[in-house]
């Protein structure tokens, strides 16, 4: 088994069985795990980002209506089947966030985008592995407040990686 493959797992098993999971005990009766892109090694990427100089805090939306404070921490540039792409990275109260819809938003994945946790790997460099893009839970249950990706990291290219349209 892969770590991604573990990792997978894992989430399936937290989701059945834990306390905090976002499923409904409805959801749950009928549960046999998420559904996933197959790994693509070529959206697992090493990134330089570009640190912005002035860390703009911005209200970032939520699913409820809210919102949640972010600040634009860089951007980084990557190629996807041949086309260019730019996402920002957000700092939070707990380290980097990566909020994004691609093309595929809302008919093979989330409509309302998915997330990552980039990690630091130094000197400027990110890994952002997209094999790992998840659903928010609002995706799964409503009453989860679920911040909304930014206009400026909604992509106009498909991400095929990671998690998929759940399907209850």
């Amino acid at each position: 088994m892969t770590e991604l493959e573990h990792f997978r797992a894992e989430k399936d098993e937290f989701f059945l069985l834990h306390s905090q999971s976002p499923l409904t005990l409805e959801q749950k009766r009928g549960f046999q795990g998420l559904h996933y892109f197959p790994e693509n090694p070529t959206l697992r990427l090493k990134v330089t980002v570009e640190e912005f100089p002035q860390k703009e805090k911005i209200q970032m939306p939520t699913s409820t209506g809210g919102a949640q404070t972010y600040t634009r921490f860089g951007k980084f540039r990557f190629t996807v089947d041949g086309q260019e792409a730019e996402l920002t990275i957000y700092a939070g109260q707990q380290g980097y966030f990566l909020p994004f819809a691609d093309a595929l938003a809302g008919s093979e994945t989330y409509g309302a985008g998915r997330y990552l946790e980039p990690e630091p790997i130094g000197r400027g460099k990110f890994l952002v592995d997209f094999n790992y893009a998840y659903n928010p839970y609002c995706a799964y249950n409503d009453r989860w407040a679920c911040p909304l990706p930014p206009r400026e990291n909604r992509l106009k290219v498909p991400i095929r990686a990671g998690e998929r349209l759940f399907h209850e």
